[in-house]
């Protein structure tokens, strides 16, 4: 039987970046629909939940994570043939987008950053490789390489000792024991203000939220558990994130496997969810909880769940109170829950899944080193 596909472990850099797609829904509906099918397979989600996920079919899922394993997240921007010959070659793009992304003091030019008008010129008047080519071209072929003028970031990487371990914990849950497998994180914080989204409205007047962002009701976050054996989100909102809230989750997972085998938990590395109560309550209810490495909760399955939830109840919305939005919440988890299937469900979930690391670039599912050895 051959083995199930699956998109390799994800660097840190690009479950972030992932992560942001799917979160934000920013974007053509595609690069969205094709992040959320690489989050979903990177943390374990089989070939066939995720064509019911964004509602396509497996050929289709298959073909974008062999892309994504072969190319990086330049997956997520299909090319289509067309047009005119090129002017310009192969090596030619080649060397403009290293160009580009190469600090013009490094090439002996006096300033830190490239504009179109002195790239384009810098490139046309090169002793080395001579490349003549307008501004906007100039502009078409990085955007196609997925580079864009953008401001500078900061960014964060794991420095989580056992990250390798426990990502490849994960993995194997998620591989071996799919219907014990739990996930648990928190969404929010939810504030009451209103909520930009989108809505069908006739053409020039749009449904319009009055223009009050005063916080004048606190927050909430939401406790969510994911089974993803059988495709069922529940949950509740809080007032805070404490250990008690996190047992009490805890508690409404082991109840949904009362047969007292194995449950395995996915969940991230916050200190409410790894009280000594906490440790101690899943020691003796035969409870494994899987965390995942430090600063990488992307690694979560959950996280693809909560992008319904932002785009349903709290995209387009003006909650009059916590009150009213719980129960916007319960009653769009009790519909979601009976309409698993449902297209709508399935094409709101292409928003939210993260990379899972690796810097050796390998595919999930790797034989040990050790093992080739034997």
């Amino acid at each position: 039987m051959a083995e199930p596909v699956r998109a390799r472990r994800l660097t840190d850099a690009e479950g972030m970046r992932l992560q942001q797609i799917v979160r934000r829904g920013k974007g053509s509906a595609i690069r969205v629909r094709r992040a959320m099918i690489i989050m979903a397979s990177a943390s374990g989600t089989p070939v066939p939940a995720i064509a019911r996920l964004v509602a396509a079919d497996e050929d289709t899922v298959r073909g974008v994570i062999h892309a994504f394993n072969d190319k990086g997240l330049a997956a997520l921007d299909p090319r289509w043939a067309g047009g005119r010959p090129r002017l310009i070659t192969d090596d030619d793009i080649a060397f403009v987008v290293t160009t580009a992304t190469t600090r013009p003091a490094k090439l002996g030019q006096p300033f830190t950053h490239w504009s179109l008008r002195k790239l384009a010129a810098y490139l046309a008047d090169n002793p080395v490789r001579a490349v003549g080519v307008g501004r906007e071209r100039l502009r078409q072929i990085l955007c196609e390489r997925g580079i864009t003028f953008q401001r500078t970031r900061t960014w964060k990487e794991s420095t989580d000792p056992d990250k390798e371990a426990k990502l490849d914990r994960i993995e194997q849950v998620t591989t071996e024991h799919l219907d014990r497998c739990f996930a648990f994180d928190q969404f929010g914080p939810l504030s009451i203000r209103p909520c930009h989204g989108s809505a069908w409205a006739p053409r020039s007047k749009p449904h319009r939220l009055p223009a009050t962002y005063r916080r004048t009701h606190g927050i909430r976050y939401f406790h969510g558990c994911y089974s993803l054996g059988d495709d069922q989100l529940w949950g509740v909102t809080r007032r805070r994130k404490g250990g008690d809230h996190s047992l009490a989750a805890f508690k409404s997972i082991r109840a949904a496997r009362p047969d007292g085998e194995p449950v395995y938990v996915i969940l991230d590395n916050l200190s409410a969810n790894k009280t000594p109560k906490i440790r101690s309550w899943a020691a003796e209810n035969n409870v494994e909880l899987c965390f995942t490495p430090t600063n990488a909760s992307w690694a979560n399955p959950i996280e693809a769940q909560f992008g319904p939830l932002r785009t349903f109840v709290m995209g387009d919305s003006n909650h009059a109170n916590h009150t009213v939005l719980a129960r916007r919440l319960q009653d769009y988890l009790r519909w979601r829950n009976v309409n698993a299937r449902h297209p709508e469900v399935l094409a709101a979930q292409r928003q939210e899944r993260a990379r899972v690391r690796s810097e050796r670039q390998q595919r999930w599912g790797r034989p040990r080193a050790g093992a080739a050895a034997a």
